[in-house]
This record gives C-alpha cells, sequence and structure tokens, in this order.
C-alpha cells in the first residue's frame, strides 16, 4: 500500500487525486490531508479515506476542524507549523498542490523527508527553486510534475539524456482572451478572466491563463526543472490544449504527449510512476476533434509572457518577486479593484523598483516575497488614487 499526502486537498487538483485514490482503495493509505479554510470538507474528506491527520491553514479555525472530527479518532492540527509537520511525517507520496507561496515550506519539507513529491504548486518552484531541487538532491526525493505541461515534457523525455535536446515546447490554449484586442481586454471582468474555454481551474490560476502568466511561470519551472537552458525552451499556442507538450531532439525527432484535457491524466502519471494506472477520462477522439492548430504567441498583446522570461533569465529572487507581484495583482483584479491590464503592469513596476539578493534560504525567498507584495500594493495605491 503507498501512503499518500494531499496537500491543497479541497481544490481542484487535490480532488482530482482524492478521485482516483478512492478508485483503489486497496493500494493507497492516506496520512495527511490539508486545507486552508474549508473545514467542512475537509472533515468529511478525512472521515471518507480515514486519514491519519487533517491540518487546516487558518489556525483560528482549529477549534471547528477539531469538532467536526470529533470521535474519528483522526488528529486535527491547524497552521503552518503544522502544515510542515504533517509533510514531514514521511509519506510514499505527496501531492504538493497548496496555492501560492503558502505551500513553499510544506512542500520543502516533504522533499527533504526524501519521498516522491507531486508538485502542482507551481509557484513553490517558481519562487525557489533553486533550494527545493537542491533539497530533492540532498534527500535523494524524486520529484515530479503534475502540470499538464512538465509532465507532457517529462513522458517525452522517457529518460532521455537532455543532451539530446535541442528544443522543449510548452504549448499553451492562448486563454479566454487569446483573440481578443489590448482594447477589448482593457474591459474584461473577473468572470470573463475564469471562464477558461477548456480547463476548469481554480479563479486565480484561471486568470493566469488569460494574461498568459500562467504560461510565463511554467517556463521558469521549466527552466529548473529540465535545465537545456532558457533559449531551447519556447512557448507555442494551441487552442485545442490536446498536444501538452513536445520536445525535439537534436536528430529532428519531435515527440509529442497527447490527452483530453483532464488533470486526473497527469496526477494519475505521477501517482503510479513509474507504471501506469486506468482512469476514468475520456480516450482522445482525434476523428472528432477534426484539427490542431498552432500560433506563436504575442508578446504585445501578453506582456506577462515577456516580463517571465526576463525574470528567469536574471535568476535569483526575481522569480520570487515576478510571482509575489502577481499574486496581489490578480487578487485585486478579482475583487474588482483594478483593471485586467493593470495586472501586467503592475507587476512590471514592481520588478523595476524592487531587487533582492539572491536568496540561500527558503526564508529569504519568503521575505522577498513580502517585500514585493508590499511593493505592488504601494503601485496599486497610485494607481487607484
Amino acid at each position: 500500500m503507498k501512503r499518500v499526502s494531499i496537500f491543497g486537498a479541497t481544490g481542484s487538483v487535490g480532488l482530482s487525486t482524492l478521485d482516483l485514490v478512492r478508485r483503489d482503495p486497496e493500494a493507497y493509505g492516506v496520512v495527511a490531508l490539508t486545507a486552508n479554510s474549508d473545514v467542512g470538507s475537509l472533515a468529511a474528506l478525512a472521515r471518507e479515506t480515514g486519514a491519519q491527520v487533517a491540518v487546516i491553514g487558518q489556525e483560528r479555525l482549529y477549534g471547528a476542524l477539531k469538532a467536526a472530527l470529533a470521535g474519528s479518532g483522526i488528529e486535527a492540527a491547524a497552521g503552518e507549523e503544522a502544515l510542515v509537520e504533517a509533510a514531514a511525517r514521511g509519506a510514499d507520496w505527496t501531492m504538493a498542490s497548496i496555492v501560492g507561496c503558502a505551500g513553499l515550506k510544506p512542500t520543502m519539507a516533504a522533499l527533504k523527508a526524501g519521498g516522491t513529491v507531486a508538485l502542482a504548486n507551481k509557484e513553490s518552484l517558481v519562487s525557489a527553486g533553486g533550494l527545493m531541487m537542491d533539497a530533492a538532491r540532498q534527500s535523494g526525493a524524486t520529484l515530479l510534475p503534475v502540470d499538464s505541461e512538465h509532465n507532457a515534457i517529462f513522458q517525452c523525455l522517457a529518460g532521455s539524456s537532455l543532451d539530446d535536446v535541442a528544443r522543449i515546447i510548452l504549448t499553451a490554449s492562448g486563454g479566454p482572451f487569446r483573440t481578443k484586442s489590448r482594447a477589448e481586454m482593457a474591459a474584461m471582468t473577473p468572470a470573463q478572466a475564469v471562464a477558461h474555454p477548456n480547463w476548469s481551474m481554480g479563479a486565480k490560476i484561471s486568470v493566469d491563463s488569460a494574461t498568459m502568466m500562467n504560461k510565463g511561470l511554467e517556463l521558469i519551472e521549466a527552466a529548473y526543472l529540465f535545465p537545456v537552458g532558457l533559449d531551447r525552451i519556447e512557448i507555442l499556442v494551441h487552442p485545442q490544449s490536446v498536444i501538452h507538450s513536445m520536445v525535439e531532439y537534436r536528430d529532428r525527432s519531435t515527440l509529442a504527449q497527447l490527452g483530453s484535457p483532464d488533470m486526473r491524466i497527469p496526477i494519475a502519471h505521477a501517482l503510479a510512476w513509474p507504471q501506469r494506472i486506468a482512469t476514468p477520462c475520456q480516450p482522445l477522439d482525434l476523428a472528432r476533434i477534426g484539427r490542431l492548430d498552432f500560433e506563436a504567441p504575442d508578446m504585445e498583446r501578453f506582456p506577462a509572457l515577456r516580463l517571465a522570461r526576463a525574470a528567469a533569465g536574471e535568476g535569483g529572487a526575481t522569480p520570487a518577486i515576478l510571482n509575489a507581484a502577481n499574486e496581489i495583482a490578480v487578487a485585486a483584479f478579482l475583487d474588482g479593484r483594478i483593471g485586467f491590464l493593470d495586472i501586467a503592469m503592475i507587476v512590471e513596476d514592481v520588478l523595476q523598483r524592487y531587487g533582492a539578493p539572491r536568496p540561500g534560504t527558503i526564508d529569504d525567498v519568503l521575505a522577498a516575497d513580502a517585500e514585493a507584495r508590499a511593493q505592488a500594493g504601494q503601485v496599486m495605491e497610485r494607481l487607484t488614487a
């Protein structure tokens, strides 16, 4: 039996993971489940799976969680330290899907514990990629990408040498505003931005897809996971989201990984690796799809791509600053405080104003993150004054 922990269990990735786990309860035992604030759902999932411990991120909700688990024998815990302790319990396989930098310390703890970590929290790798890769090397942990694009690259590499790779091609759907002009995008609402044409995702990542910052963050991730050099990592818009990414080798053979747009497919690959398991996902019907389209990304209409590539090239704390400023700007947009085009403008303003030394510890990353958030807040105050 594989002992699994799921960080961010009530989110879309966490629920997709649990859907796979519950289909073969003899194969998996649940160590820890966590959520940020949804006590009811977390308690219900913990009872259903027989988890050893359930952790709620908000400390003030400890009493409510303990009451919801009364009589179950499941341990209740709350707060950042409890998340880290749960991650260090030594599960065989950990899903790291807490959104944002809140997932950084638990993910690092899981890596240091030396098991397999399935990474769906892109912000952790973007902000602290060097530190995370070092931690995995030192503990012997296996880091498996769950983002559909990076999981596709991993499958296309299939043990091949990175020295043989000519190009890595990240595909992007282009989001809901792929064909919109800048003038049209200026008037777009949060409801329109979260209406992704292909994927069912949370609000924040859906907005990132609409700005294409999501693809920029994935570019930074890919640079850490598959270190072939930024000049060999490209982005290609593919509206159907059928090809999830491609790898071109130096002999000019190109391998692509295809599948229906269902996150359970890459999750299942990571959950069973190096074997494969059956999923309830729809088979790919290329005859029905009929055509696959591709186009180059438009850096003028989607400046987040330019900002992310520049941050990846600069390295150090710059990707963490980019990510933090983006999180603040996206939250403000979702709250209706700024316009859609203001998101990238705020991020660029913060990047121009603030620089931090290369981080040597997680605390250094978090300090850069906190200062970038403060800077983004100041930029927004000037913008809305």
